[in-house]
């Protein structure tokens, strides 16, 4: 079906806004436009709504299918979608494509411009396991970039400056270096005539201040609160606190909090453990100890009547572990791990002495001729059990690798199957 042709409507209007008649070539629309964008610039005092529209108009008339649209049917027609007309222009992106993101001091108007968001700044921050039971404050002195009160961050006194020829606007350059014969490599780093920022500003016209770099280094000193039971890694962040830099969002400053290792207690969590030594006499008879927590408070650690320790044992106190995190009147356990020393040796008497009051041995199930038959063993310490495996692995695998050196030609275990 065929539907009905679009009703005619103004097809002059955008010729008159660029000041060019309908036979206009498009090196006469390129320099009309150009002319009038810079006298209408909003940064160089111009009227912002005769900027947008040169920008529609140019757009329009500088794709040759939407000027025919126009010129056939007007500015309606492009407005119902045919020619795909009704779309957002953004001014600014237009102007730049003629003169670079960085004309006319700092690169136009922050409105038109999708400002890019500046890197975080990241610190690594100590704390001691104490620090995060208690909480505490730090205060720490950092330097930073801030934009030149000077210049505003134009980086020269009149705020002009021009496209950087070395790089044309663009910050990179290109360099290509030969690697061999027909073969070479091109390469995109930073401008360094410009550091990357695609502007050239006149010696003389410099600012005295940031040396047309635009920004200065300033001290700060931020304040960094540490709540209780905050954990490892885990990040304070203060936004907005990194360097400054001209048409940039400024990026943050992040504290990473680095818990130190303590000597008599271990974090897991919301929990904590605690290692004591008890002797042999404190383990079957009975203990008390004095435990100086985090807080330097004295918690009173005793057995019950009675009661026998075995070793390697844990005991558990409730709400005396770590606070947790934004809830600091709740705390996780403290667990105390119990190792109980024996004595190297007893005197016979000793043993004698122990003998009536322990429980008695075992019955001996074995007769004087089930022991005559058996071997005399010796045994010998074994200090440390995960070390001796591993070490008897390490030298059964450097045997069996000296067995294959040692085969007669180097011959190969595998052997191939009959066909």
């Amino acid at each position: 079906m065929f539907g009905r042709a679009p009703k005619k409507s103004d097809n002059t209007k955008y010729y008159e806004i660029l000041g060019v008649p309908k036979s206009a070539s498009q090196d006469d629309l390129k320099k009309a436009y150009r002319k009038a964008a810079i006298k209408n610039h909003p940064d160089k005092g111009g009227d912002p709504e005769k900027f947008k529209e040169l920008a529609q108009a140019y757009e329009v008339l500088s794709d040759p299918e939407k000027r025919e649209i126009y010129d056939q049917y007007g500015e309606d027609a492009l407005k119902e979608g045919m020619g795909g007309g009704g779309s957002h222009v953004d001014p600014f992106d237009i102007f730049s494509s003629f003169f670079g993101p960085s004309f006319g001091g700092g690169g136009g108007s922050s409105r038109g411009r999708r400002q890019r968001r500046g890197e975080d700044v990241i610190h690594p921050l100590k704390v001691s396991l104490e620090d995060v039971y208690n909480g505490t404050s730090k205060k720490l002195s950092l330097s930073r970039n801030v934009i030149c009160s000077k210049c505003k961050g134009k980086g020269s006194k009149s705020g002009a400056s021009m496209r950087c020829p070395g790089c044309q606007g663009s910050g990179m350059k290109v360099t290509i270096r030969q690697l061999g014969p027909s073969m070479i490599q091109q390469m995109q780093q930073p401008c360094n005539e410009c550091k990357g920022t695609g502007e050239s500003i006149n010696e003389k016209d410099r600012c005295p201040g940031c040396k047309g770099d635009k920004v200065t280094q300033e001290k700060k000193v931020l304040e960094v609160h540490v709540e209780k039971g905050m954990q490892h890694n885990q990040k304070i962040t203060f936004p907005g606190e990194a360097d400054e830099a001209p048409d940039t969002v400024t990026g943050d400053i992040v504290f990473v909090l680095q818990q130190k290792d303590h000597a008599k207690f271990k974090r897991k969590g919301d929990d904590l453990f605690y290692e004591h030594t008890l002797s042999l006499t404190q383990a079957l008879c009975g203990f008390q100890f004095a435990l100086t927590h985090l807080d330097n408070r004295q918690l009173l650690i005793k057995s019950n009547p009675s009661e026998v320790v075995k070793p390697d044992q844990f005991k558990a106190i409730n709400d005396e572990g770590m606070p947790m995190y934004q809830r600091p009147f709740m705390k996780g356990k403290l667990y105390i791990h119990f190792t109980v020393e024996f004595p190297d040796s007893l005197a016979p008497e000793q043993c004698k002495a122990l003998e009536a009051v322990l429980p008695p041995r075992p019955a001996s199930q074995l007769t004087d001729m089930e022991i005559d038959e058996c071997e005399e063993t010796t045994m010998h310490d074994v200090n440390n059990i995960e070390e001796e495996m591993r070490r008897k692995q390490a030298q059964a695998a450097q045997e069996a690798y000296e067995e294959d050196d040692e085969m007669p030609g180097g011959a190969q275990r595998v052997q191939c199957a009959q066909q």
